[in-house]
């Protein structure tokens, strides 16, 4: 059964549940209240017959005078004298004096609601003479009366209760209906995202809950697509770096088989070979441990780190290259400032970011250490405006790049301790990158 279906059989089943209870409610209390209002009227209609009686016949009044006049006013009464225990007059048949007497409801003033076989009444009494109290008029109507207004009310209740149901239904409809639609074509997107048509997939307009959703099947599908299309960058030019050194190899290794190099190229070539074995080493191995970076098995022993001491080892690693490239290499520390991830790969992660930095840079380079950030900026040439949102991805380097892998391994580092890594333009004139982690408490 569909979502909408479902929705609709609930709430009609709810609506009728309630419904049900709330007749059964009011239908056991409009009798209680028809019965009290009658009660009521019954007592208006004894007062005033009693205020005639007093006033046209007061104390000469006789039996047969009331009597008269009583039976003039087409109700159901009786004339009881209680000094007596006598009906004096009664408009009713002589059954239900009968009945009543046996029940002893004549005497006993108390009980309101007559019975007699099959027949209830309720009843009112009025005491005539209010300085006399051995003469009442007791006035009566028949339950039947009211159970059947009881039942006009209930049946014109039910119409309105099957009315407001047709409509309450149609309206859920309607509700369900546009809560089921975004979902609906929620799910057609997602089939798109399913066979990878990601150029087709369109936003779907939702409010609330849904939006949110909708905004993360968006998102979704864009990142698979940003990840697709990395990936098979990844496979070209991991290809490519992979095929390059492999060539080289190849063709010295057949020159000197075939016997084409004279001595001096064998010993070069040789050693191009290994120069090669070398570089394919490197890429293979910063490939395992980028894919390590990436896994949910990958460790991180976290620890808290003071960022003079990470500093200092940055330094200390970058020496050579510095002399080598005649580069300047400043740093600033706050030494109050402490990260907290894992120092092994932390140092990596700043290290392959510094040696970027040094092999771009044309004079200087500096690293900054305060807060709960590390910025390396250098005066290079910067990069490319439509490199810059590539810049973190496998294989994506610059003219100097080595690689390619270093800044993407530093990202997952950076990432994977809980940090965040970006890349802008430097004051200095090149590349600026600031990484920026939590604070040390808020992690732990």
């Amino acid at each position: 059964m569909k979502l909408q279906s479902q929705l609709n059989w609930a709430f009609t089943t709810l609506l009728l549940v309630i419904l049900a209870v709330t007749g059964y409610v009011i239908y056991s209390m409009i009798l209680g209240v028809l019965i009290d209002n009658e009660r009521t009227e019954l007592e208006q209609k004894g007062q005033l017959l009693v205020q005639i009686l007093n006033e046209r016949y007061q104390s000469q009044g006789g039996i047969e005078d009331f009597s008269n006049f009583l039976e003039e006013q087409d109700l159901q009464l009786f004339l009881y004298d209680r000094s007596q225990d006598q009906v004096l007059l009664s408009t009713m048949p002589q059954q239900y004096v009968r009945g009543f007497s046996a029940n002893h409801y004549f005497a006993n003033d108390r009980e309101e609601l007559w019975e007699a076989g099959n027949s209830k009444f309720v009843t009112s009494r009025i005491l005539i003479y209010p300085d006399r109290t051995t003469l009442e008029l007791i006035l009566l109507t028949p339950l039947t009366d009211l159970q059947i207004i009881q039942q006009d009310f209930f049946r014109r209740l039910v119409i309105v209760f099957i009315v407001g149901t047709i409509a309450a239904v149609l309206l859920s409809y309607m509700l369900t209906n546009k809560l089921v639609t975004p979902l609906t074509k929620l799910k057609r997107e997602l089939k798109k995202i399913e066979k990878r048509k990601f150029d087709d997939v369109e936003r779907v307009k939702a409010t609330g809950e849904i939006k949110e959703v909708e905004q993360s099947v968006y998102d979704m599908a864009t990142e698979l697509e940003r990840y697709m299309t990395s990936q098979q960058a990844f496979f070209q030019n991991a290809s490519h770096e992979l095929k390059t050194p492999l060539m080289t190899i190849q063709g010295y290794a057949e020159g000197i088989r075939d016997g084409v190099f004279d001595k001096k190229d064998q010993e070069k070539g040789l050693e191009m070979m290994v120069t090669e074995v070398s570089r394919l080493k490197t890429i293979i191995n910063e490939m395992i441990l980028l894919a390590k970076l990436d896994s949910e098995q990958a460790t991180y022993e976290s620890e808290r780190i003071e960022a003079a001491e990470l500093v200092d080892q940055v330094l200390d690693r970058a020496l050579p290259l510095v002399s080598e490239n005649g580069i300047q290499l400043t740093h600033s520390v706050d030494h109050k400032s402490v990260f907290l991830a894992d120092q092994e790969k932390l140092l990596r992660a700043l290290v392959n970011i510094t040696f970027n930095a040094i092999r771009h840079a044309r004079s200087h380079v500096t690293i900054t250490a305060k807060n709960q950030m590390i910025i390396v900026e250098d005066d290079g040439e910067g990069i490319p405006k439509e490199l810059m949102p590539h810049i973190f991805h496998r294989f994506v380097k610059g003219k100097t790049g080595e690689t390619g892998l270093g800044l993407a391994i530093a990202r997952a580092i950076v990432e994977q301790s809980g940090g965040s890594i970006t890349v802008g333009e430097s004051g200095l004139g090149g590349a600026k990158f600031t990484i920026t982690f939590p604070e040390p408490n808020s992690m732990i």
